[in-house]
């Protein structure tokens, strides 16, 4: 079972607790030894007050740079707790860890201020505290401790922070992607219910136009036609429920036999062309939905008298080419809805579009996807 990922407030309140609990465990042995050993009550006034105020400014300036707030007014609470944790030892003595209080503001260097000044601040600060510290009367250890302790520090504060905006960062980029996926699928879906009932209430029209035609001369065309609707109609609520299921299959062979059949009602000249029974299995979609495609428009957007389909499988791509006339009397297609959400499917599938007049009267369609799988 996959953890949850806490929000990025609950993730940086965590880090914040864990920081000022590790501050407590280094300033905590002094402090405790003015209050049990010493009891000097001036001591143990001025510890608590330095101590609490260095933790609280501490982690505000933490909570703030976590939360992407810096300004450069922080580097002035930077400046407080270095000041602070250097007046500690000079005022209370290096004795008993008062001494540590050297290293704390380290952890603060890398978050604070831009990276390259935080790494000469820390060049810096590993020889300047441990001078000070011998200065102070520091054991020969401590100071060691300070020139090891002080880069760690740094470094921890900086991997600290750079770990929490990169965990931010991949939610979001986790989230865009999920609102893009839901997106393209809205593309997907309202392109697919476009292409399907544009073909065929284009159809249903057309057969009742027909219908409506010979409604006084021709009974017996008129009940065909009625049935012809009955039919489209019911295949066009199955094509929309396998649409919205998401398991919808063209087949080119299917499209062309019902262009050429729709066209045909319609009085355009058009031949069902021949589809080599070898052709792959992955064109059949796409050049099936150009088909679909091309007869909607044929229909809608043009005044044609004929229409010519090929299709040729020659060399590593497929290729089917649909030609018209009467383009001149109508533009051909929305390039917003039908024949751009064509030029998309045919480049998922690795292929090509190429739509419009050719200049003599006639509209020309041509799709190329590729022979082997893309």
């Amino acid at each position: 079972m996959q953890p949850r990922i806490p929000r990025p407030t609950v993730i940086a309140a965590i880090i914040v607790a864990m920081t000022v609990l590790s501050l407590a465990g280094l300033l905590a042995p002094p402090f405790w030894y003015e209050l049990l050993e010493r009891r000097d009550a001036a001591r143990m006034l001025l510890a608590a007050a330095a101590v609490g105020a260095v933790a609280a400014l501490h982690a505000r300036l933490l909570w703030l740079n976590l939360m992407r707030r810096t300004t450069p007014a922080h580097r002035y609470g930077l400046l407080a707790i270095t000041a602070a944790c250097w007046a500690l030892p000079a005022a209370l003595g290096v004795d008993h860890g008062w001494g540590n209080t050297l290293i704390v503001p380290a952890g603060l260097f890398a978050v604070v201020l831009p990276l390259r000044q935080a790494v000469v601040v820390t060049a810096l600060a590993t020889v300047a505290a441990p001078a000070y510290g011998v200065l102070l009367g520091q054991p020969a250890m401590a100071v060691l401790y300070e020139v090891a302790a002080i880069p760690a520090y740094t470094f921890s504060g900086y991997v600290t922070v750079w770990f929490f905006h990169v965990v931010q960062e991949l939610r979001e980029a986790r989230a865009e992607l999920a609102r893009s996926a839901v997106g393209e699928e809205r593309m997907r879906f309202a392109r697919d219910l476009h292409d399907v009932l544009g073909h065929s209430l284009q159809a249903v029209a057309l057969r009742a136009e027909v219908a409506d035609r010979f409604l006084d001369r021709d009974p017996g065309r008129v009940r065909k036609e009625l049935t012809e609707i009955q039919t489209m109609a019911r295949a066009a609520v199955r094509d929309v429920r396998e649409v919205v299921r998401g398991y919808r299959r063209t087949s080119l062979r299917t499209e062309l036999d019902g262009m050429t059949a729709v066209l045909r009602a319609a009085g355009i000249e058009c031949a069902r062309p021949d589809v080599a029974a070898d052709l792959p299995a992955h064109v059949h979609e796409p050049l099936g939905w150009v088909a679909r495609e091309a007869a909607t428009n044929v229909l809608r957007h043009s005044s044609a008298t004929w229409c010519e389909i090929m299709v040729r499988a020659g060399g590593d791509r497929v290729v089917l080419e649909i030609v018209n006339d009467g383009a001149p009397r109508r533009a051909h297609g929305d390039p917003g809805s039908g024949l751009a959400g064509l030029a998309e499917r045919l480049a998922a599938a690795g292929g090509e579009l190429t739509a419009g007049p050719v200049g003599d009267g006639t509209f020309r369609v041509a799709a190329a996807v590729p022979r082997g799988e893309p």
